[in-house]
């Protein structure tokens, strides 16, 4: 199988699971390309992925950088395509019948329903990015004090990058 056909069967079945955006589908993406097709190394998907984060726009750009580092614009183009479009044609068919049982019980019920699957997708997603990053202790200190300080303060999330940078500047990390 040529890698683009493998990045659009990869892509576009994910496209389905990423309740909650492309940073839920994390786990599944590093089995794919990392374990799977050995496309990329686990450091390699990491910082990919905290490139296409630090940049602005929508959080999938890293399939886009993903499909990019494998195949080039055209697995740049193809990855990106394959994860956008199913779901954005699920979301669409599913818009129109969404709106329509807007007061039919079931509906409540599938709304608080993926409520805990998406933040268990979500803590999947951050666990395997401590894991993948946290080359040794001072990162899993720096996780630990960045995930407090967010759950217990109200302080704006830009003062821990802030801080992660600062501690980076200073060599603790």
């Amino acid at each position: 199988m040529t890698p683009l056909l493998a990045l659009t069967l990869i892509f576009a079945e994910l496209s389905f699971l990423a309740i909650g955006g492309a940073s839920s589908t994390l786990p599944a993406m590093e089995t794919a390309l990392v374990h799977q097709h050995h496309w990329l190394s686990s450091t390699e998907f990491v910082r990919l992925y905290a490139l296409a984060q630090a940049a602005p726009g929508p959080n999938m750009l890293a399939v886009t950088l993903f499909g990019w580092h494998i195949a080039g614009l055209a697995g740049a183009l193809v990855a990106t395509l394959a994860f956008l479009l199913p779901a954005v044609t699920l979301a669409y068919i599913v818009g129109h019948i969404w709106v329509r049982f807007r007061d039919r019980r079931w509906r409540r019920v599938v709304q608080a329903g993926l409520v805990p699957v998406t933040a268990g997708l979500m803590l999947a997603a951050g666990f395997l990015l401590l894991r993948a990053a946290a080359i040794d202790w001072r990162a899993v200190v720096l996780a630990a004090v960045v995930v407090a300080g967010t759950l217990g303060t109200k302080r704006h999330p830009l003062w821990f990058l802030g801080l992660t940078a600062g501690a980076g500047l200073l060599g603790f990390y």
